[in-house]
């Protein structure tokens, strides 16, 4: 046997026995943490026993016993506790997706706005940023919650875009198709593969921009069939009737200042990163850009903001995160999201234990999924060209 041969397995061998240190020490290192799991257990469980406090997850099964304000789908107080923890966690969903859309809007064009050379331009998205990401969140939430509360008039005199939109101390009523969910789905369905066929058409064809091209796409032909089903329908108007609104969609006064304290809370430091990640691409991006005669807005949107992304896309995730945990804000303004209906139950069955774990798990896999997904967003933006 040659010597390069014998030092190759003597190299393999001390592999494979620094493998084996590992494992070792990673399984023991894993009895450990389950050895301690396994006893914190056992003695909350005596804990719990010693002071005749029910414990366990059977109590899901139980009917509730209370009405849920906003829902999504149908739930009665005679339902279990199981199904109006998941009506909490679709009005989390429902928030948090809807905050995330708005915030991403409003970040971007706030961002744009601080490298403006306007100098006014500049100043309000300066403004903006300082007194959004510089007041408690709480704060905006009882601001905006109790300005709608105060400041709308009375349904019976409600602000009207004939025909289309109320708005009144009710909450915002627009008009809907009449297929209601139906037209909601098929118009998402339709507006994603629009979407990602014009995205491959653009790969394809254009060979630039097919990132704008797909959403452009997607968004125009989602609103296209929203209309349609509209139009081949009939639509659900909202209208007053007495001193009530009938018809129509229904976004409540606790839904709007949820949403838009979220959104303009969190839009604030994604304007920021926006800002950062444009200001990080290097200068020779920006005057080669120009040189080639393009308008400083066509060479912010084709050069420099697609190049900031790369930098903003992994602090992204992290506003996206934070906010879907500032969601349990909620419960202060009434609006019946997971934590909401948690502290319901807790008053309701006294089983504080494990309803803290349920919403610990729900929060802990929103997040999750926004990890990953976002973690795929990034490996596909940094992804280096072929």
């Amino acid at each position: 046997m040659s010597v390069a041969a014998i030092g190759d397995e003597a190299w393999r061998t001390r592999q494979r026995a620094r493998l084996r240190r590992e494992w070792l020490l990673q399984g023991a290192l894993a009895l450990v943490v389950l050895a301690l799991l396994a006893g914190l257990a056992q003695n909350v469980a005596a804990n719990l026993e010693a002071r005749q406090i029910k414990s366990g997850f059977g109590f899901l099964r139980d009917p509730a016993g209370f009405n849920i304000g906003e829902l999504l789908f149908e739930y009665s107080a005679r339902d279990s506790y199981l199904r109006a923890f998941a009506v909490g966690m679709a009005n989390t969903l429902r928030v948090s997706v809807a905050g995330i859309v708005l915030a991403s809007v409003l970040g971007v064009i706030v961002g744009l706005m601080r490298l403006s050379h306007h100098g006014l331009v500049a100043w309000l998205g300066s403004a903006y940023v300082e007194v959004f990401r510089n007041t408690p969140l709480l704060i905006q939430l009882l601001t905006i919650y109790l300005l709608a509360t105060e400041l709308l008039p009375d349904s019976s005199a409600a602000l009207s875009i004939e025909g289309v939109a109320l708005l009144s101390k009710q909450g915002l009523q627009i008009a809907v198709p009449a297929s209601g969910t139906l037209a909601l789905l098929a118009a998402v369905v339709i507006g994603l593969l629009a979407g990602a066929a014009a995205f491959v058409a653009a790969r394809r064809w254009l060979m630039v921009g097919a990132g704008p091209v797909g959403w452009v796409a997607g968004l125009a032909s989602a609103l296209l069939a929203w209309l349609a089903f509209g139009a081949i329908g009939g639509w659900s108007r909202p209208e007053v009737d007495g001193f009530l609104i009938s018809g129509g969609a229904s976004l409540t006064p606790e839904f709007l200042a949820l949403w838009l304290g979220l959104s303009l809370f969190t839009s604030a430091s994604i304007a920021e990163l926006v800002r950062a990640g444009a200001l990080a691409v290097p200068v020779g991006q920006w005057n080669a850009a120009l040189a080639l005669g393009l308008t400083r807005g066509k060479a912010i949107a084709g050069v420099i903001f697609p190049q900031a992304l790369r930098l903003a896309i992994p602090p992204l995730a992290s506003q996206y995160m934070n906010l879907i945990k500032n969601s349990s804000l909620a419960v202060v303004i009434g609006y019946p999201d997971l934590v909401s209906i948690g502290n319901t139950s807790i008053n309701q069955n006294g089983q504080a234990l494990e309803v803290i774990v349920i919403i610990m798990a729900v929060y802990l896999s929103l997040n999750l999924v926004v990890a990953v997904a976002m973690g795929a967003v990034n490996a596909r933006v940094t992804r280096a060209p072929r």
